[in-house]
């Protein structure tokens, strides 16, 4: 495992805003714009994750988790997520809805039977990638794995998203996330994880879907392949919009992107515009 984490790396979340939206990309990681607000469903997101990272911590300490205390955990990382950004709700949700929401899909988890033999909690590997020709490449990958446990002597990692809607399983099979969490497993311990989905659904009537999923040494070539591919690009500053109401709706970047300049305006052309426009302050 490479342990200089300051150095250029790739992650997960970074080729899969690329991917999603190179513009959006270009202009959170290399412009380096602020962003004024972030979407309900991110703050609710990670308001849940560092709730059941604790519990998680308390079980692997062996010690009783009480759940006043886990959901007090979810409540003050929602108020501190407040006073960084401003929130944006969708029509027809509301703050106390949402909040409410957050700590029925915490208590579901817990009712759940816990994990036993929890081997790490939010664990950060940042290791070598390797392409299909299994030449490693230059810039290294930062994994940060929710939880990690072993059952019947194979590890597990278990990646735990909230969402408005069930996963299918082909969501799960082609998940570059997980790819990433195995090739990270296999150059850090030496060993083929399994990888689970535990997937908190935020319907009207809460419910917790649990779905498996495994790679082999062929998607982690394409996992380098991909990655690869995309720095390339992103060398070349290839940069443009991809608009669709799940990429634009909660964008903080909407008034950037409107203002932003196709091909034949220099990316330092693109900084001054946004300079003058008070977005770069």
């Amino acid at each position: 495992m490479i342990k200089n984490e300051s150095r250029k790396h790739w992650s997960y979340s970074a080729i899969n805003q690329y991917l999603r939206c190179p513009l959006q990309y270009y202009f959170q990681r290399i412009l380096k714009l602020p962003q004024p607000s972030v979407g309900s469903g991110l703050v609710l997101g990670s308001s849940v994750h560092h709730a059941l990272a604790v519990y998680h911590g308390y079980l692997k300490e062996n010690k009783e988790p009480v759940e006043q205390q886990i959901q007090q955990e979810y409540l003050e990382t929602w108020l501190l997520k407040e006073k960084e950004q401003i929130v944006e709700y969708k029509a027809k949700e509301s703050r106390d809805d949402l909040l409410e929401l957050g700590m029925e899909l915490v208590k579901l988890y817990m009712a759940e039977q816990p994990p036993q033999e929890i081997v790490a909690i939010e664990q950060r590997f940042l290791i070598p990638l390797h392409n299909s020709e299994g030449e490693y490449l230059e810039t290294p990958l930062l994994a940060f794995t929710d939880l990690i446990t072993k059952e019947a002597d194979i590890l597990k990692v278990t990646e735990f998203k909230t969402s408005g809607r069930s996963y299918g399983e082909f969501e799960v099979e082609t998940s570059m996330q997980a790819t990433c969490y195995v090739n990270a497993v296999i150059e850090t311990i030496g060993e083929m994880p399994s990888v689970e989905y535990a997937v908190l659904v935020k319907t009207k009537t809460p419910k917790l879907q649990r779905l498996k999923t495994a790679r082999t040494e062929y998607d982690l070539g394409r996992l380098g392949d991909l990655i690869q591919n995309v720095e390339k690009a992103v060398n070349n500053q290839i940069f443009y919009p991809i608009e669709s109401p799940l990429n634009c709706s909660t964008c903080g970047y909407r008034q950037q992107c409107r203002e932003w300049k196709p091909a034949g305006t220099t990316a330092h052309q693109n900084i001054e515009i946004h300079e003058l426009n008070g977005a770069g302050a």
